[in-house]
């Protein structure tokens, strides 16, 4: 991709060919956390520090995706029960539950 200065028309793309494939291999070996780029490399070294909270969101993310959300028995029950016309929903019941949680949230 090839960036221009709309005003001078001055190319800013700085990288090239060979910089590139070092960069690809850098950041792929990189921690998620932290990335140093080797002035080795590059010629400059650039650092990404992570903040505690963004840290503790990915850790949380990693925690939620590794525990199966679905029960598929119980998925399936319910299939079967709704296909045979059995399972009856009590609106009434929802609509409670419903204005419960909201009002147990705004105290």
């Amino acid at each position: 991709m090839k960036i221009t200065h709309n005003k001078v028309g001055q190319n800013l793309n700085l990288v090239d060919g060979v910089k590139t494939d070092a960069m690809k291999k850098i950041k792929s070996d990189a921690s998620p956390l932290t990335k140093n780029i080797g002035a080795d490399n590059l010629g400059e070294s650039s650092r990404i520090d992570v903040s505690p909270r963004a840290q503790e969101a990915k850790r949380i993310k990693e925690l939620a995706t590794a525990a199966p959300d679905v029960d598929m028995a119980k998925v399936e029950k319910f299939r079967q029960l709704i296909d045979q016309g059995k399972y009856k929903v009590d609106a009434k019941a929802v609509a409670d539950k419903m204005v419960d949680d909201h009002l147990e949230m705004e105290s």
